[in-house]
């Protein structure tokens, strides 16, 4: 029988650069998505996630007789909740599905949940989020190097002149590596990002599919009431193999990911489980390391709740509106779901800024949803 590691308010490492790190973090937010409508159409969008493909009208069904140990928290006491579900690209810019690449995300709401929230300035929401992304790994363990990621990726992600030549190439990518690895040279060798830079890599292997077939993660971990865990959101095997439009060409059309989608859904309903995945131990399976993948072997994942998506049209302007116009956040959970570990602390006031700063530029009203209807309409 295995044995979880039990959560305790002791779990995590402190960082005592923490705050100051976060502050730089916050600051370079600010700028970033005060720039934003100078770039993108007019527009504010989101530091991460800018992009939308599409947003969903869903259900999560709560699973009856689920093992004591994963039936904790939101997920002790069966039932049905409305959900929406927003799938979007990873980068902080909107572009062509090409130049943003294959990192992607979705943003899952769920209605009715009761409990006081993490979130200090609406506690009393009924809401309940996860922000998931279609790899099981992050690319930096702290904030203090996340602060360089930004950066770097703010350059990088500029598209190269079309002069360029290949020796100016092989110099522009020597010099991203250098500066992600050294943190811009301001790191000691014996603190280089070594391990944030294969997890890098393993991003560049992320395949250009259908939205509906890739699987969500949380990344980094979360308490998951007595215990600790890392979540997914993976498709269902019979509904997967019903979809038509699966691997996608991007160079055959500037947009291939909210085509497709929308495609599906009009044509059929879809379903994903969602799972838990509970840590044995800490040194296999880390909290503050969100670069290490934690074995399948240690400890398999129990799909908890189905995610089930009916047959639905989303192709229509008016469903961008009402997408841009959401608020997601991973620390939008109760206490039993509480998100661990230095990344996880940081993108709770990441996300609060990026989220209230976006709708005061958009003159949007941020407000959470009661329902689907309020939603849409």
């Amino acid at each position: 029988m295995m044995e979880f590691v039990r959560y305790s308010s002791g779990i995590e490492a402190p960082d005592p650069n923490f705050d100051s790190a976060l502050h730089t973090v916050l600051e370079d937010l600010r700028q970033q998505v005060t720039a934003s409508p100078k770039f993108d159409g007019g527009v504010a969008v989101r530091n991460a996630h800018a992009k939308g493909y599409g947003l969903a009208r869903g259900e999560v069904e709560i699973l009856a007789d689920i093992p004591p140990e994963y039936a904790q928290g939101i997920y002790l006491k069966p039932g049905r909740h409305e959900a929406m579900v927003r799938f979007s690209n990873g980068q902080p810019h909107i572009n062509s599905d090409r130049l943003l690449g294959s990192v992607c995300g979705i943003g899952l709401k769920i209605f009715g949940i009761e409990g006081r929230k993490l979130l200090d300035d609406e506690p009393d929401s009924r809401t309940f989020d996860y922000a998931m992304i279609n790899y099981p790994i992050f690319f930096a363990n702290t904030v203090e190097h996340y602060i360089f990621v930004l950066k770097i990726g703010a350059q990088a992600s500029a598209p190269p002149p079309p002069t360029e030549l290949p020796q100016e190439r092989r110099a522009r990518i020597a010099r991203f590596l250098h500066d992600f690895i050294t943190g811009m040279g301001t790191l000691e060798p014996e603190n280089w990002a070594w391990e944030e830079l294969a997890a890098l890599a393993q991003f560049a292997q992320i395949p250009f599919v259908n939205l509906l077939l890739s699987t969500y993660h949380t990344m980094g971990a979360v308490r998951h009431g007595d215990h600790v865990a890392k979540l997914r959101i993976a498709p269902d095997k019979e509904f997967a193999d019903r979809v038509v439009r699966r691997a996608l060409d991007v160079n055959a059309a500037q947009q291939v990911f909210r085509p497709a989608l929308v495609a599906e859904l009009k044509e059929r309903p879809y379903e994903f489980d969602i799972q838990v995945q509970l840590c044995t131990n800490l040194y296999e399976m880390p909290i503050e390391d969100v670069t290490v993948r934690w074995p399948e072997s240690l400890s398999p994942f129990v799909t908890v709740a189905k995610l089930r998506l009916p047959q639905q049209d989303i192709g229509g302007d008016d469903n961008l509106e009402r997408m841009d116009a959401t608020s997601m956040s991973p620390w939008r959970v109760t206490e039993d779901h509480r998100p661990l570990g230095n990344i996880m602390r940081a993108r709770k006031e990441v996300y609060r800024l990026s989220s209230t700063l976006r709708h005061q530029l958009n003159h949007q009203t941020r407000k959470e949803p009661e329902d689907l209807a309020e939603v849409f309409g």
